[in-house]
């Protein structure tokens, strides 16, 4: 594994999931792996789980961190190639890579989706400029159309409260004050292929999240139905795919409640946080004793350590 930017990157899915639950039993199993290397965390958006989790991943390998900050302590940088730099970014990221890969061994970045371009952001400019640039492996912590340490985080999660059958998993969209990227919704799908399970996603009319991710996915656009047996429950929203970045709809009918919980079988809640209550879902969905976001948090850990620790292996 050269990087991890996306699911599709690791050697082996079950083998990177069985890693991380090994290393939830024993933290610090390998806490001398990092020695002498170092690990960059370059923030282009806030941060707080991606943060908090991936440094104490590192904590627990030996491995230290340096953080920045790029919307505060940096220079602009430019991605495109080609430009004439006159206005107000002072460098390019050629030079930002390079230098980066000076200090750093490996370099983790969050960037979010702009949700002005659909083209540009599909394209990952930041991630994949950076992978193009460096000269060392580049983590995801969140890109514009991707998240894989949460779903490995999440793949976690439900692998430690598997039913005796096979689970039936519903993703359904909630409503959201904001236009909010694709990027959890669309690496939460693609890990489930990887799970045993009915897998059901609901969503409102003209909120399809990409048809390519979704194409073998069973999609249904009421909730009340997807609902209806579930084992587990992930609540995200997401903007509008087909009208790119823009709110369709605001009304609380998609909000979880204790009452649309009732639907499942005894259903687990999950989401990535934060959540907006009592928008998303209520507070009696999310300080029910079935709630697993606080769990989903913890094994954020695990699953930035799995990947780290794989690296680091590579050399």
């Amino acid at each position: 594994m050269k990087h991890f930017i996306t699911l599709a990157d690791l050697p082996n899915f079950d083998a990177t999931l069985d890693l991380a639950m090994s290393l939830k039993k024993d933290p610090i199993q390998m806490d001398t792996i990092g020695r002498g290397k170092t690990l960059g965390l370059l923030f282009f958006n806030p941060s707080l789980r991606t943060r908090l989790s991936t440094q104490k991943a590192a904590q627990n390998l030996g491995l230290p961190t340096m953080v920045m900050n790029f919307s505060q302590e940096s220079w602009a940088l430019e991605f495109e190639d080609g430009t004439k730099m006159s206005g107000l970014r002072s460098e390019h990221v050629r030079e930002a890579a390079a230098v980066v890969s000076q200090y750093c061994d490996m370099v983790a970045i969050r960037a979010f989706a702009t949700l002005s371009d659909k083209e540009k952001d599909e394209a990952e400019i930041v991630l994949r400029s950076f992978a193009k640039y460096a000269t060392v492996p580049i983590i995801n912590m969140e890109s514009a159309t991707a998240h894989p340490l949460q779903a490995l985080a999440d793949a976690i999660t439900i692998k430690e409260h598997l039913p005796k059958h096979k689970p039936k998993v519903v993703l359904t969209w909630a409503p959201h004050p904001k236009a909010l990227p694709h990027a959890v919704g669309n690496s939460f799908t693609k890990m489930m292929a990887h799970m045993e399970a009915d897998f059901v996603i609901a969503h409102p009319q003209g909120y399809a999240l990409n048809p390519e991710i979704t194409a073998d996915v069973k999609c249904v656009t009421n909730q009340e139905e997807a609902l209806e047996g579930a084992d587990f429950v992930y609540t995200k929203n997401w903007c509008s795919y087909e009208h790119y970045g823009q709110i369709l709809r605001t009304d609380e009918k998609w909000m979880v409640t204790p009452e649309k919980m009732e639907l499942t079988n005894n259903g687990k809640f999950m989401h990535c946080l934060p959540i907006r209550r009592n928008i998303v879902a209520s507070d009696g969905v999310l300080d029910n004793s079935n709630s697993l976001v606080i769990e989903q948090s913890h094994n954020r850990i695990y699953s930035a350590q799995a990947i780290l620790t794989q690296l680091l292996k590579n050399g």
